[in-house]
This record gives structure tokens, C-alpha cells and sequence, in this order.
């Protein structure tokens, strides 16, 4: 039985590979791509999950999202992932078209059709999902769960406190951690673990088809940028996100409250953790806390090579 996903994000280099890894499994059945602002604008990260679709040449509908988070100026990650969102990765125009609705009513639509089984995989800031919620409040009873890429039980990678996609909209993320959707939050204690070392990119390279040579182009781009932090090696954020809802063998999690800070400017978009229950409070987020690094590896190199 495949799983039927709804991927929200903001290619992005890292999304890219996540992206591609879905493309790639054979049990992921992917609905639609929903995009929104992040790591660059909207327009940039519409035009990137397009041509991304195009490349894999699979017919699976992009449907535009929130241009602006809940209540937080939107701030970009160029110098991460470069002017285009993409690196220096060069594609054509696409030519196929945005899906006619927005991604608030295409994760509706999906969710009503999947009766109660889309999961949302969710690899950006969340300000789809918390709008899709206040805009259709019973969908939270219409999805099985979420998984998302961000937050960290302590630290982050934005702010000494915030991982980027909690602090550019922190809002959002509170309306979602308190949504009752069945929420894993795959965050900075295992993905900044999630290494893909300088041999690995190699093998990969090394396959002869297109879909490995893009995922290992986009690795090198990761690793240099890593290396800049002193990193021996590329960190998978949001492609280890995806490789946990491809095979939840790869992380162990622990179940915790979670609540978001989203008053304080020191530490806006933290991921407040209550890892010893004092505030005793009802668990709402499945934390991932551990990793199989090398179960990760095999699996992209299971879909690629």
C-alpha cells in the first residue's frame, strides 16, 4: 500500500533531493506540491517544485501557497541556497502550469479524497498548513499526520535558539504543534547527524542516470556550504525527513510537548521541548532524538544508484 503524501515546501537545495527521493520510492504516492515562501519567494520556489516535476517527467500537480507567513516579514536563505532557490542548477523554463487552486484548498481536496490517510510532509515554514487549519477547521480530523523538518530539542541553525523554518514563522508553527493532528517533528538533533559524506556524493555521482547525477550535483553544493562551518560533510535536513516517511526505521523518536516561542525576539521561533514533563502537559509532537546514519545512506543510495 503506498502512502499518499502532500509535499509543502520551498525548493531549496535540500528540498530538491527530498523531492527526488519521493519521486524515486515506490511507496510514496504523491498528491500534490504545494509551495510557499521560505527559503526565497514565493514565485522562486513555484517555478523551482515546477521544474522539478519536469525533470522527473511524473505528472503531479503544483499548487501555489502563502506569499506571506502569518505575521513575520519574509526573509530568504539566498545565501544558502543561491539567487534561484537552486544553487547554481540550471533547468528550462517549464512549461507545465500551476494547479487552478491554492494550497490551501488543494491539501483540503486531497485530504477529503484520501479519507482520513494524506499524510502532509512538510519541509518549510509552516504557514500553509496553519492557513489550510484556520481556513478549514475540520481538517484536522481528515489528515493522519505530519511530518516536518525543524525545530531542535536545543539550538537551532538561524538564531543560537531557532531552527530557520520555526523562526520564519513561528505562529504558524504554534497553530499546527497545537492542531491535534498527529505531529513528528524531525528536527536539528538528528538531521544536523544526517551527513553525507564527500565518498558517498561520489558514488552517487557516478551512477549513469540523470536523477543521480542532479542529487549529487546538489549534494556538493550542501557539502561546500557545510564546510563553511567547519561540517566534514553534507547535512541532510530536509532529505532525512523524507527518508523517515519512506522508512520510519531510520529515526527513533521520543513523545514530548512542544510548544513554539513566538513573543520573544531573543528567542522567536524556539521549539520549547519539555523533555522532563514540568510543565505536565498532554504529549503532542513524536521528537526524533536518534538516527540510523547509515540506514539513511543505503536508502538514497537504494533510489538513486
Amino acid at each position: 500500500m503506498k502512502i499518499p503524501i502532500i509535499i509543502d515546501t520551498d525548493p531549496g537545495i535540500d528540498d530538491a533531493i527530498a523531492i527526488l527521493m519521493a519521486f524515486a520510492a515506490k511507496n510514496i504516492d504523491i498528491k500534490a506540491i504545494t509551495t510557499v515562501v521560505g527559503n526565497v519567494e514565493l514565485e522562486k520556489t513555484t517555478v523551482n517544485a515546477l521544474k522539478l516535476v519536469e525533470f522527473s517527467g511524473l505528472d503531479i500537480k503544483v499548487a501555489r501557497g502563502s506569499e506571506k507567513h502569518i505575521r513575520r516579514e519574509h526573509f530568504s536563505a539566498e545565501w544558502y541556497h543561491g539567487v534561484s532557490g537552486l544553487g547554481n542548477l540550471k533547468f528550462p523554463d517549464p512549461k507545465m502550469k500551476v494547479y487552478e487552486k491554492n494550497a490551501y484548498d488543494t491539501i483540503y481536496e486531497e485530504a477529503c479524497k484520501c479519507k482520513g490517510k494524506l499524510k502532509l510532509v512538510c519541509l518549510a515554514p509552516l504557514t500553509n498548513i496553519a492557513s489550510t487549519i484556520l481556513i478549514y477547521p475540520d481538517i484536522v480530523n481528515k489528515i493522519d499526520s505530519i511530518v516536518l523538518m525543524g525545530g531542535a530539542i536545543n539550538g537551532g541553525n538561524d538564531t543560537p535558539a531557532a531552527e530557520f523554518n520555526m523562526y520564519a514563522d513561528p505562529e504558524a508553527a504554534r497553530i499546527v504543534f497545537n492542531s491535534k493532528i498527529p505531529v513528528t517533528m524531525v528536527g536539528l538533533d538528528v538531521t544536523n547527524r544526517a551527513l553525507l559524506y564527500k565518498n558517498e556524493i561520489e558514488e552517487i555521482d557516478k551512477a549513469n542516470n540523470k536523477m543521480a547525477k542532479l542529487v549529487a550535483k546538489i549534494a556538493t553544493r550542501i557539502y561546500e556550504n557545510c564546510a563553511k562551518f567547519n561540517v566534514e560533510g553534507a547535512a541532510m535536513h530536509d532529505p532525512f525527513a523524507m527518508g523517515y516517511v519512506i522508512d520510519s526505521s531510520i529515526m527513533k523518536y521520543k513523545s514530548f510537548h512542544v510548544d513554539v516561542e513566538a513573543s520573544s525576539e531573543l528567542t522567536r521561533g524556539k521549539t520549547i521541548v519539555d523533555v522532563n514533563n514540568l510543565l505536565n502537559k498532554p504529549t503532542n509532537v513524536n521528537v526524533g532524538v536518534d538516527l540510523d546514519r547509515d540506514a539513511f545512506v543505503s536508502m538514497l543510495k537504494e533510489l538513486f544508484i
